[in-house]
């Protein structure tokens, strides 16, 4: 008769697991030595950490530095790294998106400057766009870059587009 298996009990972790996780942690580290003052304070570090990064901010010299990093690497082990990873995934989220909608913006600019149906187009994506006052800011633009004049209007597009972009609703105007 066969007899049944036991389950395994859980190992600990390996020293090199270990080490990987201390490492990650100190990285972690080093990545909110890099973080604004204003963004510190939205995270809600401990006072010990918080002054430990406020001083490795500070340091110039290379030894220091390192050795500061090593201990805000320490401290870090007494800590939930998990909000802190969220905090700066957050944050490149926003980043990500402030990036998206310059480039759609830039993009419907481009086009409404090359395109003569495009106004039509924009207005369809967007349909709160005031078209008198973009039609006029594209004509100016063109005569602008036909002169060669410096691109004050151009720029003016640029603002007026992506403000009526932001306030349109997400994803609408991604055509």
């Amino acid at each position: 008769m066969p007899r049944p298996r036991a389950e395994p009990a859980p190992q600990a972790p390996s020293k090199s697991q270990k080490k990987r996780d201390m490492h990650a942690l100190q990285a972690l580290g080093e990545r909110l030595v890099g973080v604004s003052a204003e963004r510190l304070a939205e995270i809600g570090l401990p006072e010990d950490l918080l002054a430990a990064v406020r001083d490795a901010q500070r340091m110039t010299a290379r030894e220091a530095r390192r050795r500061q990093l090593q201990y805000i690497g320490r401290l870090m082990r007494e800590v939930d790294p998990a909000p802190i990873r969220a905090k700066f995934e957050e944050w490149e989220g926003k980043l990500a998106a402030h990036t998206a909608m310059h480039r759609l913006a830039e993009s419907w600019r481009e086009r409404l400057l090359a395109e003569e149906d495009a106004l039509t187009a924009f207005a369809q994506a967007v349909p709160a766009a005031d078209l008198t006052a973009l039609r006029g800011l594209v004509r100016e633009a063109r005569r602008e870059q036909a002169a060669g004049q410096p691109p004050r209007r151009y720029r003016e597009l640029f603002r007026l587009v992506r403000a009526l972009l932001e306030d349109a609703a997400p994803g609408a105007a991604a055509t």
